[in-house]
């Protein structure tokens, strides 16, 4: 059985301590690769770090993340397109619009996330979604796209059967977390129906870790146990849903 965890913070600090064994942990739980989306400047770092220590395994995006577009971000951004000038990324992301911490900067995380769209179109990446509370938003700018060759992945997708319905009609896929695995979400009858041929497996380590494990640290090994509850949903076995969603992740990002 072969995992790709499509979207994974284990560069950050909570997990200084134990890597290796994250690590270890991921390869004997079938992960075969886990994908590292940016977040700003100071994330830079320790996600190369990262992708130094795994070549192969840890894989990492470029990008700048809408809850750190401040009044600095033209210059976040500056620095990001130096790297994606520089060196091989497989995605421009962690990208958005983020409506639920801050509203302070609504109008420049949308001239962000325009900006950064445009960059995939010049690097031909895909684009890596966060979309807290801004579907109505994401998709005012994304229509703006709809005849282009954009591509990409709504990361942690929590909407309802309509927002996925008009994400898939964009051309993109839904990246599916432990949230699916949560009592209450809903999440679960909206995946219900949706194609498997249009979801990716992904953590959001180190948060939003899955039941059984709800409410401690989250990471990449714990994907097995989003694929467990949505080969249920499905009523298939587990290697059908990572052969699926792992084959959809390849494609995807080129991997």
């Amino acid at each position: 059985m072969n995992l790709i965890d499509t979207h994974s913070h284990i560069y950050s600090k909570e997990f200084n301590g134990d890597i290796q064994e994250i690590i270890e942990n991921s390869k004997e739980a079938g992960v075969e690769k886990i994908l590292l989306p940016n977040i700003d400047s100071e994330s830079i770092e320790p996600m190369h770090a990262l992708e130094e220590m795994f070549p192969g395994y840890c894989i990492p995006m470029m990008g700048l993340h809408p809850t750190s577009v401040k009044e600095n971000y033209e210059e976040e951004l500056a620095l990001c397109k130096n790297w994606l000038e520089s060196k091989k990324y497989c995605a421009v992301g962690e990208i958005g619009i983020d409506l639920y911490w801050d509203k302070s900067f609504v109008k420049e995380q949308q001239i962000a996330f325009d900006t950064q769209i445009n960059w995939a179109l010049q690097y031909n990446l895909p684009i890596v979604i966060h979309s807290r509370e801004s579907f109505d938003e994401i998709f005012e700018i994304l229509d703006n796209y709809k005849d282009s060759q954009l591509k990409g992945v709504f990361h942690s997708f929590s909407g309802n059967i309509e927002q996925a319905n008009k994400a898939i009609e964009l051309g993109f896929l839904l990246g599916i977390n432990g949230i699916v695995t949560f009592k209450n979400s809903g999440l679960d009858k909206t995946v219900a129906q949706v194609p498997p041929e249009k979801l990716m497996l992904e953590t959001d380590a180190p948060y939003l870790a899955p039941v059984p494990k709800r409410g401690k640290r989250n990471e990449s090994s714990y994907v097995r146990y989003t694929a467990n509850k949505i080969a249920e949903i499905y009523q298939t076995d587990i290697s059908k849903v990572a052969e699926i969603t792992s084959r959809n992740a390849r494609n995807l990002f080129k991997l």
